[in-house]
């Protein structure tokens, strides 16, 4: 019989994954935070979630046939997309603006950087920080969680502080660890139950979807520093279960095409973002500093890969 050999470009390395494997893997992952959304602040939540996924894709779908592109909408990272994006949004924002901020994740920064792969950073981070800026007063109304009245007229609704509001020159009532660590607290709707989070974040990890290295030295850094400057590891819990570091972790900070890909420099990428989310934090204009710290670390996210890159064995200096 004849041989036949093939040879191509390195890697070499076959793997069953596939993009839609590892997106629906992430799908199922958030889904618990998708339940915890709907408890804490009822089916507007899950409204919010089912319009900005179907955005995302509708705006993938038609932008590849006006671009006469082949239609990726099938490996469900428009989808991914589209959950992280609303997941990140208060349930009381106005439903256009969740349309303008699917359309923003998916074309300004997704396709018109050339798609899945090409984005220079999370794009549903990304649309989050430009509702913070165009939209940023419906964008900082929280809802104390069980006030379905949101559910019925998103404008009779009364703001309530976030936990991390509460702690800081806002003022107000902290919730007690437990609620934080169970999502009875204000925010967004998928940031606020730990519980919810921390299931989907070892179920990526378990499928080794994600690696530890990013979510654990992240978490770690914003709790030892937060713990430091507050005199206590009560403190630092407040701080760690208290906004949308959880998520932020496991679910954005952790994204193939916008963060390093060696082990080393994974764990810079989580220490960068944990430090500057601390000091947005403690002494920013803003109470939160997740998103901003992910996107921050995106941008030096080619320097990191080249510093921590391993040498090739017998490889010599260029």
């Amino acid at each position: 019989m004849e041989n036949k050999f093939i040879v191509s470009a390195s890697p070499h390395i076959l793997a069953k994954d596939t993009t839609s494997s590892i997106m629906r893997d992430v799908l199922i992952a958030l889904l618990p935070a998708v339940v915890a959304s709907v408890i804490f602040f009822g089916f507007r939540a899950l409204l919010i979630e089912v319009l900005c996924v179907a955005v995302c894709m509708l705006c993938e779908f038609v932008f590849q046939k006006i671009c006469r592109h082949k239609s990726t909408i099938g490996d469900l990272s428009a989808a991914v997309t589209g959950l992280l994006l609303a997941l990140n949004l208060p349930v009381a924002i106005p439903l256009w603006q969740v349309v303008i901020g699917a359309f923003f994740a998916i074309v300004v920064v997704k396709q018109l950087f050339g798609g899945i792969g090409q984005n220079f950073a999370n794009p549903a981070i990304t649309a989050r920080i430009i509702m913070l800026i165009a939209f940023a007063g419906p964008m900082t109304t929280w809802v104390a969680s069980g006030d379905w009245i949101a559910v019925i007229n998103p404008s009779d609704v009364v703001s309530s502080a976030t936990p991390l509001s509460a702690m800081g020159s806002e003022g107000g009532t902290v919730p007690s660890i437990l609620n934080m660590f169970l999502g009875n607290r204000g925010g967004c709707i998928g940031e606020t139950s730990t519980l919810a989070l921390l299931i989907g974040g070892l179920y990526l990890m378990i499928r080794r979807v994600i690696s530890w290295h990013t979510p654990v030295t992240f978490i770690a850094t914003v709790f030892l520093l937060t713990s430091l400057y507050g005199g206590s590891f009560e403190f630092g819990t407040m701080h760690m279960m208290g906004g949308g570091l959880f998520i932020g972790a496991f679910f954005m900070a952790t994204d193939y095409a916008t963060t390093p890909t060696t082990s080393k420099g994974r764990l810079v990428f989580g220490i960068g973002c944990g430090l500057i989310t601390v000091l947005i934090r403690l002494w920013g204009s803003y109470p939160e500093g997740v998103s901003f710290s992910i996107l921050l670390m995106n941008i030096f996210t080619p320097y990191i890969s080249m510093f921590t890159a391993k040498k090739p064995l017998g490889g010599v200096k260029a």
